[in-house]
């Protein structure tokens, strides 16, 4: 799931900084290969088009591997890559807004592949879900990703800086919307 051809490349780079150590590079690895497809699914949330994914991807592990040290298992290690990895998400789309003026898009007929990853992937329930979740404030999609992952009130209030009763309120209300969501598309 993970871009491999990102996750190569940056173990190649962090391979060549000076205070680099095996047992970093390992758990690292170790950790990332656990946690790839909350990673996945917090970057195909954030971002519509595979370059932004694989930008926000590679952010997110550079965001893993400097905060690695910092990490003190006080919580545990999905929980701190939710936390790395929705911060580092939200960082990126308001910078990513910033800079959308300097971009320059295509006209998609113009192009001779097409991103079948996606459409492949997904049905078309998941993808209707998803376009439910894009409507979302960033607060709200980063619940509705924890509350899929089956991630208990308690985690996801921890994660996202917010009471179990805040938790338990706001996925009532969210339920409610896709209902009526999926009632009138």
């Amino acid at each position: 799931m993970l871009g491999n051809v990102i996750f190569s490349h940056f173990l190649q780079t962090i391979g060549r900084t000076k205070h680099f150590r095996r047992v970093d590079r390992e758990k690292f690895i170790s950790i990332v290969k656990e946690n790839q497809r909350l990673i996945y699914k917090i970057c195909y949330t954030y971002c519509k088009d595979s370059e932004s994914r694989k930008d926000l991807e590679q952010e997110i592990l550079v965001q893993i591997w400097k905060s690695l040290s910092r990490f003190d298992g006080r919580v545990k290690v999905s929980t701190w890559i939710y936390q790395v990895a929705l911060n580092t998400a939200f960082l990126f789309h308001r910078n990513e807004a910033k800079h959308k003026k300097n971009k320059i898009y295509i006209d998609k007929s113009v192009l001779t592949v097409a991103d079948t990853n996606v459409a492949t992937e997904l049905d078309e329930r998941i993808a209707k879900l998803y376009r439910f979740i894009d409507t979302l404030d960033k607060l709200n999609k980063a619940l509705v990703i924890l509350y899929l992952e089956d991630r208990k009130y308690k985690e996801i209030a921890d994660i996202l800086g917010i009471t179990e009763t805040n938790v338990g309120t706001k996925i009532g209300r969210i339920k409610n919307k896709l209902k009526d969501y999926f009632q009138n598309s």
